[in-house]
């Protein structure tokens, strides 16, 4: 029979209260601060092209950020298949060069999509849209 393994220590307090947060002396809001800018660091490494925080691995946080760059490209090309087509065989290229450009991705995947149509388009890579005409029962007569 094999032997059975430890049984796992509960931190105090709940979980996701908090409660363990601050340091002894340290204020709990404090804590939440200095918590907050910690991750906000590692989202700027990882969307923004920040640099790595203290404790983590350089290459692996790169090949995250590459992985959610590569992501971003695959759904933009989905919403826009008229920008993947202008960028062509150069498409892994382009969207990276406007990801770091941009920093960090807008709010929304079919702003992301307009505003690689909108880099591409600036480039001359994308001919401008074509201009809507006004229906004929819409035009008046001078």
């Amino acid at each position: 029979m094999a032997p059975r393994p430890e049984p796992v220590q509960q931190a105090e307090g709940r979980a996701g209260s908090g409660e363990n947060l601050a340091g002894p002396g340290e204020d709990l809001a404090v804590a939440r601060g200095r918590l907050a800018e910690a991750q906000g660091r590692v989202v700027r490494a990882l969307v923004a092209g920040g640099e790595v925080p203290d404790g983590f691995d350089a290459a692996r946080l790169r090949a995250q950020a590459a992985s959610l760059v590569a992501k971003r490209r695959s759904i933009v090309a989905r919403l826009r298949p008229d920008a993947a087509v202008a960028a062509g065989a150069d498409l892994a290229a382009e969207f990276a060069a406007y990801a770091r450009a941009r920093g960090e991705p807008p709010p929304g995947y079919r702003a992301d999509a307009d505003g690689f149509a909108a880099w591409l388009r600036e480039r001359g890579r994308l001919p401008d849209p074509p201009r809507r005409r006004t229906p004929w029962w819409r035009r008046r007569v001078p």
